[in-house]
């Protein structure tokens, strides 16, 4: 059998780990893929872990016991996610962005690749100690961001509609009130998306007063599964009392400025 040197090992070792975040891998199947001793991919995954966690863009896990192994969680550099913030910002602050009703145009940025993993980074960076079961969102413009996420987190997406769809199968719907408009609205989930007592994480692109991240706890109380956590791209502080509590976000948006650019800072 083919033999490979150190560089290839940890070449390797590090692609697999990090295309399967919060997934244990058992060192066995390391040194079945490169005919090498555990000890020899042992002392691989100890230059791993200290590289990712000097650059701070990821951490390595040990997992003990039988099934144990390692995982890797994702992370990243203080000076990384500042330089993302300002150039979200200084695009976000286009005074071409606001729209009639003081909205601010995201859909570009919430369908670029490349803004949605860095933004899916930071804020999954933030959840990876809860052990979460499920990302959950709500149709349409937060499901890049919240897909990253599961991604990152190494666990599976839940779509909540605005309303039923007969190819979703059976459903579970509420009523709850806008925080913003004050209007009655509704929200469905498929019996067949989640599992009860499932552990969650609502992710959304935009957050105003909060009524919509209630409905999603209200919705999954019926499943006898919680939210542990809540992260949003954009947080309006113009809606200074939330429904919600403990939620985080990357960019609060503070208004419109005298000279038509929106007022945003970093949370």
């Amino acid at each position: 059998m083919e033999k490979f040197s150190r560089n290839q090992r940890i070449a390797a070792i590090t692609k697999i780990l990090v295309e399967n975040p919060n997934k244990v891998i058992n060192l066995n199947s390391f040194t079945e893929i490169f005919n090498a001793a555990k000890s020899t991919i042992s002392e691989d995954i100890v230059i791993i872990r200290d590289i990712l966690s000097k650059l701070k863009v990821g951490n390595i896990e040990t997992i003990s016991g039988a099934s144990g192994g390692i995982k890797y969680a994702c992370n990243i550099s203080e000076i990384e996610k500042e330089k993302f913030i300002r150039e979200l910002c200084f695009i976000l602050k286009e005074k071409d962005r606001i729209i009639p009703g003081n909205f601010i145009y995201m859909t570009d940025i919430m369908y670029n690749p490349e803004m949605v993993h860095k933004a899916a980074v930071i804020l999954a960076s933030s959840f990876n100690k809860l052990s979460a079961d499920c990302v959950v969102t709500v149709e349409t413009k937060g499901i890049p961001l919240a897909y990253e996420v599961a991604k990152m987190l190494g666990v599976k997406l839940v779509i909540v509609r605005r309303d039923t769809r007969v190819t979703e199968g059976p459903t579970v719907s509420i009523n709850y009130l806008s925080g913003s408009s004050k209007r009655i609205q509704s929200m469905s989930l498929s019996k067949r998306s989640i599992k009860r007592g499932s552990k969650c994480i609502f992710i959304d692109d935009f957050m105003k007063a909060g009524g919509t991240a209630l409905g999603i706890i209200d919705l999954l109380k019926e499943f006898d599964s919680k939210v542990l956590g809540i992260g949003v791209l954009v947080d309006s502080a113009e809606n200074k009392r939330k429904l919600v509590d403990n939620y985080i976000s990357i960019l609060k948006f503070k208004g419109i400025s005298e000279d038509g650019s929106a007022i945003l800072i970093p949370w």
